[in-house]
């Protein structure tokens, strides 16, 4: 891909994508009077999606970038999935990656009585008719590629007697299906799109905004290309899929441009990410058999899952960034995504201690009763967090994945006389262990040297494991939600012979409800923080919370144990 070196007001030279390279071609030209205008148009019929994320980054972005202006329209021409329920949580999620549409807030049902007057027009004008055959006889006689199509038998209809069957469909006077709107253009055309498309079918369900005023919808097709001119859209931006249909977007909008103003569209490749699907028909699937807990489980690629898993904006934004904009569809692996919020909490997450699978640790020598608060770095990688102070006692929770009774070589951890550091405390060794009758090791007993405190000269002395703790007695418990990959195959869309439901990974949540965390924590989180939890992962507050019970979800492990285990 062809790329050139801008300078955009006094700003450093940087690469544009194809995109950019259109756009900024467009303004020195002076086409449309030196404006620019985006749009992005969500159906109101689910969740947003990171997909959706990635269209919303150059709709929005590409306009703040050169001085021009993006709306938020809503393309609600099937009022029987549309739902307010979904206009208010798209509206929330564009906001929260940091863009606004100002005063540009618009439907495509505002558009209804301009479309229906130009439908009048085309059908004056002898360029659209009323069918009244099936969907399934329309179809067979589209013809196929390399065969022209059959024309309809009611395709030549007086222009009086289409007027007055369009006139009644819309009054309500017959059942859905009995009756279509096509355009009149060339069924032996090579693009099937212009085999005399459908522009407008019967709907008798009641819409969220124009209740039962309407009985007739446009179709996409028609409506979308002519709801960009009647905003003044210059660049309508959408992905590849739609690459067949722009003639017909061109074609439709010219009904209506002129040389002095014309909307232009530009196709960009789609995100398909590996574990993920990314089709709405799926998703809602997902929601509605309770597969999932919601739109808004972690698990989900939506934008409230991914937030509320403990994604940040900035890292869904640089994600975007890093893959670009091409012509060529394919798949990005989801560890790139998982790499950019690792990226970004590593900079911005506090560093607490957090215990998911207990067990007792007794120091023997350390006296009965007493308490020292030590301090630990909120963050390394940012010197102004400052610290915060952890108590240390005598009796302490480790991760019982931190202590083996007979270990291999090269476990670096706790084990029968072997010694650790305990993280911003003391080193240990242990020597001995209490057992339940099932032999499951109860506690675990050792001694510290008293001399080897972190900052003293006895620290100094090399151990190769570092664990982390918190206290028995001033840690509390915390209900914490593992979660993983929601599917168990790298592309599930491309397993046609298996339903995709059957792909769901059994292991992508698991729920630990005895951890226990540090005070700090404790004390500090609220629904929406995010931390890092020593040496496990990076963690987010759920909304679930209540007082006294913290609920803790994983946003992402320290490293990634799936591109490990993929590569053996």
């Amino acid at each position: 891909m062809t790329q050139i070196e801008t300078n955009n007001e006094g700003e450093d030279k940087k690469s544009l994508n194809f995109i950019e390279q259109i756009v900024e071609a467009d303004l020195k030209a002076g086409k449309n009077g030196g404006r620019l205008s985006t749009r992005f148009p969500p159906e109101p019929n689910g969740y947003l999606h990171i997909g959706h994320a990635k269209a919303i980054c150059i709709d929005f972005g590409i306009a703040e970038k050169f001085g021009g202006t993006c709306n938020l329209r809503f393309d609600d021409t099937n009022p029987v999935k549309e739902d307010v329920e979904y206009v208010d949580s798209i509206k929330e999620d564009i906001h929260w990656l940091g863009f606004d549409w100002g005063d540009r807030l618009y439907y495509a049902s505002d558009y209804f009585p301009k479309l229906w007057d130009l439908a009048i027009r085309m059908i004056k004008e002898g360029k659209a008719y009323v069918d009244e055959q099936s969907s399934e006889e329309i179809a067979r006689q589209k013809g196929t590629p390399t065969q022209p199509g059959i024309e309809s038998p009611y395709r030549n209809r007086s222009v009086e007697e289409n007027l007055d069957l369009f006139e009644r469909m819309n009054k309500g006077e017959f059942e859905e299906g009995r009756f279509v709107l096509r355009a009149k253009i060339d069924m032996a055309s090579p693009n099937m799109h212009f085999r005399d498309p459908i522009m407008y079918r019967i709907i008798k369900h009641p819409h969220h905004r124009t209740g039962t005023k309407w009985n007739v919808y446009p179709m996409y097709d028609f409506a979308h290309g002519q709801s960009d001119y009647f905003e003044g859209v210059t660049h309508s931006i959408c992905t590849l899929e739609f690459e067949v249909h722009r003639p017909l977007y061109e074609y439709f909008v010219k009904e209506l441009a002129d040389d002095s103003y014309c909307p232009r569209q530009i196709e960009f490749n789609r995100l398909n990410l590996t574990y993920t699907v990314m089709s709405k028909r799926k998703l809602l699937q997902l929601v509605k058999e309770g597969l999932v807990a919601g739109w808004d489980d972690p698990r989900m690629p939506t934008l409230c899952g991914l937030r509320r898993r403990g994604y940040t904006p900035e890292s869904i934004k640089n994600f975007i960034q890093k893959i670009g904009y091409t012509k060529y569809d394919g798949i990005i692996s989801v560890s790139l995504l998982e790499h950019s919020i690792r990226e970004d909490l590593n900079k911005t997450a506090t560093r607490v201690s957090a215990v998911l699978n207990p067990v007792k640790l007794i120091i023997t020598n350390y006296p009965e009763g007493q308490v020292e608060y030590l301090d630990i770095e909120n963050n390394p990688e940012d010197p102004e967090a400052g610290t915060h102070k952890i108590p240390f006692t005598r009796e302490l929770y480790i991760e019982r994945d931190d202590f083996m009774e007979n270990p291999p070589k090269k476990f670096f951890r706790l084990a029968p006389d072997q010694e650790v550091r305990l993280k911003a405390a003391y080193i240990i060794k242990c020597t001995g262990v209490k057992k339940d009758a099932d032999g499951n090791i109860e506690e675990i007993y050792c001694e510290y040297d008293p001399d080897t405190r972190s900052g003293m000269p006895g620290s100094m002395r090399k151990v190769k494991g570092t664990l982390h703790w918190v206290s028995a007695q001033y840690s509390s418990t915390a209900e914490v939600r593992l979660y993983d990959r929601l599917f168990n195959v790298e592309n599930p869309s491309e397993e046609k012979d298996v339903d995709f439901r059957e792909l769901l990974n059994p292991d992508s949540l698991k729920v630990i409800d005895n951890c226990r965390i540090e005070p700090y924590l404790a004390e500090n989180a609220k629904p929406g923080d995010r931390f890092q939890f020593q040496r496990t992962g990076y963690f987010c507050v759920d909304p679930d919370s209540t007082e006294g019970h913290l609920v803790f979800n994983r946003t992402v492990s320290l490293k990634d144990s799936w591109e490990k285990l993929k590569s053996k």
